[in-house]
């Protein structure tokens, strides 16, 4: 729809961050790139959609902040040492950040696609996009629900073992 592509129209680049497995430094990466980019001058936001494991909002010391409405939908919260980082993630909606989310399919896809397409990001040069472990259907969510937009491409992280 045309509200979906206005919430993302101000992104340039969007970038997932994927792995086959937990464990290996998704959300870590995710958030070191974030913080990289940040500093060479980028307008950069996350969105994290590891909705069992939504570790970003605590690595960037936000875990206690709530996300409000605007008219276009959510206000991402502002992240890292001068609030310049645009995050959103399901921590935030968690009454407790350390609740464990048990959610079947249709509802983790259909937030999945509310976070896409009701967030209020602005203009960006670069989403990143930190995805739960495995290759489960929220992966595939995620990409149908960017489809429209211009992506940059994935960060695969592998493991030797």
């Amino acid at each position: 729809t045309l509200a979906e592509r206005a919430n993302l129209a101000g992104v340039r680049h969007i970038l997932l961050v994927l792995s086959g497995k937990g464990g290996v430094g998704k959300s870590t990466l995710s958030t070191e790139l974030a913080l990289a980019l940040q500093h060479a001058g980028k307008r950069v936001g996350i969105l994290d959609v590891d909705l069992c494991g939504p570790s970003i909002p605590r690595m960037l010391r936000v875990q206690d902040s709530a996300v409000h409405q605007c008219d276009s939908g959510w206000v991402p919260v502002l992240a890292g040492q001068d609030k310049a980082i645009a995050l959103m993630s399901i921590g935030f909606l968690l009454e407790r950040p350390d609740d464990a989310v048990v959610w079947r399919g249709p509802k983790k896809n259909a937030l999945i696609k509310q976070f896409v397409t009701d967030v209020a990001w602005g203009d960006l040069d670069f989403l990143i996009v930190d995805t739960p472990p495995g290759t489960s259907d929220e992966h595939i969510s995620t990409v149908e629900a960017l489809r429209p937009h211009q992506l940059l491409g994935a960060i695969l992280i592998t493991t030797p073992q």
